[in-house]
């Protein structure tokens, strides 16, 4: 067997393969010992057929960096490429190209290449011990395994790990992978080994777990999107929720939200299945919203309760996709207005006798979340009551004044950065370092960093805020006043549900002409 294996161009390696196009370069080098690394190898037989698969050491760290599976990714597509050369076929065809759940004829799954022995896999008992000390962490899987359950025979694995802060466009492709799972007939799992806010367990109940054990790790694959078990994270997000998903899930026979109906559909699959959260957060959220409710109740005799409506603004690092404000944020006011209006268009005519409802406008009232807590104390909301206060992020300011003695230590009170502006990446990554001597530390991504167990308290705590503003806001609300641009808007939409959100035109995005999509993929 000859073992043929793409390795980055370094100037000193023979050239055997083939170039990239206006991508960077790899290159085939023939050996006859599979690498010590991740990587995609074509393999020959002794009639000189070609056929490819993955190599993974099964002693390998899983999960493997968000760079190595971007890179794997890649690479998957030119040794796929080479080995379709290999037997005559020297441009791909458009099926190769589109074709979201096209399989490859050449491509041999882990499991069946160890079978014909073209990959070791794991053998002897010192092997296996090594291996599964490296398997990473799937959330609510048993350390002993199942013993009484076989492997699943397919599955899809999410890994909860990116290099953006933001805790939304995770959530959303989460939800999605799940939905994806669901539609492909796959056992779902969840690792969270290297996520940056934690054990998943924190924020929410562990997912629920397939009556099946999940594959060995060097089994689960980012690469081909068909492989039996696959590996889905941000760092492959492109592969996995790119133009072929849009292609093949998209309904191309409508031209408004309705063409974005099925991708909706598999992110509402995974809010109702994933959306649990944790024991001490779940009773407040659901005692919230009832709370909320009753609060628009009309006394017995009216027709109509007063509406409650959402207004979630998002400022921080992230800026509108309307031109007029792309460098700043929606001015307050906009939010205000559209959301008397909402409660104008619904109760001017909701009398029995199609006249004004006059009561129920009076208990009416706005809930807001956002991510800047000088928002709470603008003259637009400073009457708006919060969606959740079980956990506040506060100024530097308001922390000074609700600890105006500065001969007291309070924990990372004296030393905080404040959240004035709202939520910046780099405030994230720099959470619980000390800002003594290093007074530009706000300014610095330290995602290299282990970070410290203050640290993960801390963007634990960020997350929760975050999730349960979500919750009430989606369930308690009867109408939603977001932005497009932010994450938090379109996962708004998903909780609402497609009826009052879509149907009913009670989530309303103030950020320029755009309808609901899930992800915004470059």
């Amino acid at each position: 067997m000859t073992v043929r294996t793409i390795l980055l161009k370094n100037g000193h390696v023979p050239v055997v393969g083939w170039p990239l196009d206006n991508r960077e370069d790899f290159e085939m080098v023939g050996q006859y010992d599979l690498p010590d690394f991740p990587t995609p190898i074509a393999v020959t037989d002794r009639n000189g057929r070609s056929k490819w698969t993955v190599s993974i050491p099964p002693t390998y760290t899983f999960p493997l960096s968000t760079k190595e599976y971007s890179e794997m990714c890649v690479k998957c597509q030119e040794v796929a490429a080479h080995v379709r050369e290999l037997h005559g076929y020297t441009s791909p065809s458009q099926q190769v190209q589109t074709d979201y759940y096209y399989e490859d004829p050449y491509f041999l799954d882990v499991s069946e290449a160890e079978r014909r022995g073209l990959l070791p896999g794991v053998e002897g008992k010192a092997w296996k011990v090594t291996a599964q000390a490296q398997d990473g962490h799937l959330v609510g899987d048993r350390e002993d395994g199942l013993v009484d359950k076989s492997t699943c025979k397919t599955s899809l694995t999410f890994v909860l790990e990116s290099t953006d802060a933001g805790l939304g466009p995770t959530m959303m492709m989460l939800w999605m992978a799940y939905g994806l799972a669901q539609k492909e007939r796959r056992s779902f799992f969840i690792d969270d080994s290297s996520w940056a806010y934690g054990d998943y367990t924190a924020i929410f109940k562990a997912p629920p777990m397939p009556e099946c054990n999940p594959p060995p790790r060097h089994e689960m694959l980012p690469c081909p999107r068909t492989a039996r078990h696959l590996v889905v994270s941000a760092a492959t997000a492109t592969e996995t929720f790119g133009k072929n998903f849009n292609d093949e899930y998209e309904n191309l026979h409508r031209s408004n939200v309705d063409r974005e109906r099925p991708m909706y559909d598999l992110a509402r699959a995974g809010y109702e299945a994933l959306f649990r959260l944790n024991d001490e957060d779940q009773p407040y959220v659901e005692q919230r919203v009832r709370d909320l409710r009753s609060a628009v109740r009309v006394v017995e005799g009216n027709h109509n309760d007063g509406m409650i409506v959402g207004v979630h603004i998002r400022h921080g690092d992230l800026h509108p996709y309307e031109f007029q404000y792309n460098g700043a944020y929606i001015p307050l006011n906009l939010y205000l207005q559209r959301s008397r209006e909402i409660v104008e268009e619904i109760h001017n005519f909701s009398s029995p006798l199609g006249g004004e409802d006059l009561v129920a406008k009076q208990h009416s009232f706005s809930i807001v979340a956002s991510d800047d807590p000088d928002v709470y104390e603008t003259e637009e909301f400073r009457g708006a009551a919060r969606a959740q206060e079980q956990i506040k992020l506060a100024s530097k300011q308001h922390i000074q004044d609700a600890n105006p003695d500065k001969s007291v230590m309070h924990k990372f009170v004296d030393e905080t950065f404040g959240w004035e502006g709202g939520f910046f990446a780099s405030m994230f990554w720099n959470l619980g370092r000390s800002t003594i001597n290093n007074a530009n530390a706000a300014d610095e991504v330290q995602t290299t960093l282990k970070p410290s167990a203050e640290t993960m308290r801390l963007r634990g705590l960020i997350g929760r805020a975050y999730v349960m503003d979500l919750a009430v806001l989606g369930r308690a609300s009867d109408a939603v006043v977001c932005t497009m641009s932010a994450m938090g808007c379109r996962l708004l939409a998903v909780i609402m549900g497609w009826e009052k959100a879509m149907e009913e035109g009670r989530w309303v995005n103030i950020d320029g002409d755009f309808t609901w999509t899930a992800l915004s993929l470059s």
